[in-house]
């Protein structure tokens, strides 16, 4: 029986059942139908006729040359064995150990009516099965049809889900005002994890420089290319930073979120450290090492900032207040449950963490050691990928190749994926059975096509979400109140150690399950969670500032480079055009492009030029390439268009509000300069007069222009005629005294002029001190100061 968790097995099952319909049959395997190949899904007994184990899934050749159908009357059809395995395995099949007269029976397998594949049995001799035989081995073929049929059906409410979630990303990006780097990087990872079949290898955004792009057709616009270099998944540290920021804007506290490395400069410990010189309120930290950075949790609270960790816990008998994450070991526990039911007969199970000195990894490591106690299953020492992407690779690698093993569960977002990889690279995707945690793109893709058969999924949005919200209810109320009937972290410990919030796991698979959630559901669950809490609005004031520091994991930065558009290259053919371009690398039509050629390069066999239209103007073009011939299929091109298009309309909307910006911010400045202009009224004394008020911002540029005046003109009195100023506060009032010693400095003397009686009377009440200025009613009597000052007099004169 089929329970969704396990495709491989089952269609392995079928296989075993379709050999013991036919007497003598020591082959057996299932070819599925992928764009125009056939690819061997599962096989039993190859080791029979191949020098080596045959890797799964394996290409089988073109699918025109096999019969899918059969005939109304036949039913099953039979072929020459030795034919059939030298045109479909790979290698040298060794065609003599096969029974004379060995033959295959080939049964189509059909989805929704459809040919999909065929179900293929060797027997020893020539012949076609009995009626009974053959409707058995029908059966088993609608068996396997009907597993891919409802796997289907999942993958598709996947895909759909996916595509919802990317086109929801690719919006917030832009109205976070994220960078084209960051924006190229949203869409390169949610693409992949949407299009499957196509692989792409990688995803390029070229925008039109500016006003360039309105230029005249002879001109060669300039173009700016923006690259997603290859690095670890960033989607679960993304998450939790989209949550404290948004905690921070309904909470009014300024979240400054802060990616730091493991060690050496600007590592966690020297972020806190700065962050207590700064005087923060709060500090929320995700601890690489949580015995390390102790002594800077400890000098924190000592300083009066409350800190609580998230993601991994704090060290034992830490002075943070709480951690804010996942029961790590009840997690574990449900990666090992998960595990015993992909491996009833039991089996060696590897397993890997980001590292040893992190909690969080080896808790979960505990917790699946513990479920897998009294069953079948050895849980194998973890190692570590030290968080390098490419060393947790060549960690699974060496572990497969030397340990072989049934079983791999990735402790960390990104080790799941890097046992999928290295399942891939040993010809066992869908046969080693995979418990991942977290939900990053690489491991949303490995669970649609099977490399990947559960994730334990944190809700890290929430986890960012809650540590600002505990830090500024423990800043706000105190951190008894905030505290108050929270769990102790280490059960029975007393009231001073750090409290634990859980934010929760869900175990997620591609299809439905009695133990799991399937990923559609899941998927548009959290942007309904996400758009509820984005939905609470501000309802909190203030200036707190609250510092959240978790780890760095890319491994290189984006690349961008400019560029000089060539209308007869991809990227032109596909804005002259308006339209989307598929190009053939290996065409004869591509071979001068200076883009494909370098595409090709790379090993790109196919590309794609999609424009980024809006209002009838292009803004680019997102450019996809992939390693496979004819990758992209009209539906995945309609998909990749409405991607575009909805980035086409955000980044639109960037401009139009950076040029909004910009023409507001000139005009502030504009008027920042007429109320503050400098005037020479005589020689050594300088007018400034104040319209407005006098803010922070403001008092800056008042004072440096005033210096700039002081010490160009070589002036001796300044007259500050505040006539125009709404109020003369205490705010002011500070302003004006720094400005009045900072020309003391340069030999000036600041006089006051144009008081308000009204003002005056503020000044009294609230008891204001202009220290040593001179204060003068009006700029007549100010400016008869001045000259005193200066050895000038008036002079007046009979016309």
């Amino acid at each position: 029986m089929s329970t969704g968790l396990d495709l491989f097995a089952t269609l392995h099952r079928i296989v075993q059942q379709a050999m013991g319909c036919v007497p003598g049959a020591q082959r057996g395997s299932l070819l599925l139908l992928e764009g125009e190949r056939l690819v061997t899904r599962a096989a039993v007994g190859m080791e029979g006729v191949l020098p080596a184990r045959l890797q799964l899934p394996s290409d089988a050749g073109p699918a025109s040359a096999v019969p899918l159908d059969d005939d109304e009357d036949e039913g099953a059809r039979v072929m020459d064995a030795a034919a059939w395995y030298r045109a479909r395995l790979p290698g040298a099949p060794a065609l003599d150990r096969l029974p004379a007269g060995a033959t295959v029976v080939l049964t189509p397998v059909r989805v929704h009516g459809r040919p999909r594949g065929v179900l293929v049995v060797e027997q020893p001799a020539d012949g076609a099965p009995s009626g009974e035989r053959r409707a058995r081995l029908a059966a088993l073929a609608d068996s396997a049809g009907a597993a891919l049929e409802r796997r289907g059906l999942y993958d598709d409410k996947a895909r759909a889900a996916q595509e919802t979630r990317l086109l929801e990303d690719v919006l917030n990006a832009v109205a976070a005002q994220a960078s084209p780097q960051d924006l190229v990087e949203v869409v390169s990872s949610g693409i992949k994890s949407v299009q499957m079949r196509p692989r792409w290898s990688a995803v390029h955004l070229v925008l039109l420089d500016g006003a360039e792009r309105d230029g005249p057709p002879e001109h060669a616009p300039a173009l700016r290319v923006y690259r997603v270099a290859r690095r670890a998944p960033t989607t679960y540290w993304n998450n939790l930073r989209d949550g404290a920021l948004v905690a921070g804007h309904n909470l009014g506290a300024s979240v400054d979120f802060r990616f730091c490395p493991d060690s050496g400069a600007g590592s966690q410990s020297e972020l806190i450290e700065d962050a207590i010189r700064r005087r923060v309120q709060g500090i929320a930290v995700a601890p690489t090492d949580p015995a390390l950075i102790e002594p800077a949790i400890r000098r924190a609270r000592e300083a009066g900032i409350p800190v609580v960790t998230l993601d991994t816990p704090p060290a034992a008998g830490s002075s943070a207040l709480a951690y804010i994450g996942t029961n790590n070991v009840a997690a574990g526990r449900l990666a090992g449950e998960m595990m015993a039911r992909l491996l009833p007969g039991g089996g060696a199970v590897h397993a890997q963490v980001t590292s040893l000195r992190a909690l969080n990894g080896v808790e979960r490591v505990e917790g699946l050691r513990a479920a897998a106690a009294g069953k079948a299953i050895t849980v194998l020492p973890p190692s570590e990928n030290q968080f390098d992407t490419a060393r947790g690779l060549q960690r699974a690698v060496e572990a497969l190749e030397r340990h072989g093993g049934a079983g791999a569960f990735g402790a960390c977002s990104e080790n799941g994926p890097a046992w999928g990889r290295a399942a891939r690279d040993a010809g066992r995707a869908g046969d080693l059975k995979i418990v991942a945690f977290d939900l990053v793109p690489e491991t949303i893709a490995m669970l649609r096509e099977g490399t990947v058969h559960a994730a334990v999924v944190q809700r890290e949005y929430d986890m960012g979400y809650r540590a600002v919200e505990m830090l500024h209810h423990v800043i706000t109320r105190g951190a008894e109140e905030a505290l108050a009937g929270l769990p102790a972290l280490v059960p029975g410990a007393g009231a001073s150690s750090p409290r634990f919030i859980d934010t929760g796991v869900d175990v997620v698979t591609l299809e439905c399950t009695p133990w799991s959630h399937p990923l559609s559901d899941h998927l548009t669950l959290e942007l309904h969670r996400k758009a509820a809490i984005r939905r609470r609005g501000p309802t909190g004031a203030g200036a707190l500032e609250i510092l959240v520091a978790v780890l760095d994991i890319e491994e290189e930065g984006h690349a961008e480079e400019r560029a000089h558009l060539d209308r007869g290259s991809l990227v032109g053919r596909a804005l002259g055009a308006g339209r989307p371009v598929v190009l053939d690398a290996s065409a004869a039509e591509a071979l001068w492009m200076g883009d494909v050629v370098e595409a090709r390069r790379r090993g790109a066999r196919t590309l794609v030029g999609v424009p980024l239209l809006t209002r009838g103007a292009a803004l680019g073009v997102l450019v996809l390439e992939s390693e496979r011939p004819s990758a992209c299929a009209p539906d995945e091109l309609a998909q990749i268009e409405r991607i575009a298009g909805t980035m086409a309309v955000a980044l639109e909307n960037v401009r139009l509000l950076e040029r909004m910006s910009r023409r507001q911010a000139s005009l502030a400045n504009t008027i920042i300069e007429l109320s503050s202009p400098v005037v020479p009224i005589a020689p050594e004394i300088l007018v400034m007069p104040i319209v407005g008020a006098m803010d922070t911002q403001r008092s800056g540029r008042f004072m440096e222009s005033m210096l700039q005046e002081i010490s160009t003109r070589g002036a001796r009195v300044v007259l500050v005629d505040v006539t125009g100023m709404e109020a003369v506060d205490a705010v002011a009032a500070h302003h004006l005294l720094q400005a009045s010693r900072a020309a003391g400095l340069l030999g000036a003397e600041v006089v006051l002029v144009g008081v308000a009686p009204a003002a005056a009377r503020l000044m009294v009440e609230q008891g204001l001190d202009l220290g040593r200025i001179t204060v003068r009613s009006t700029l007549e009597l100010g400016f008869a100061y001045a000259l005193s000052r200066t050895g000038g007099r008036i002079v007046h004169r009979r016309g």
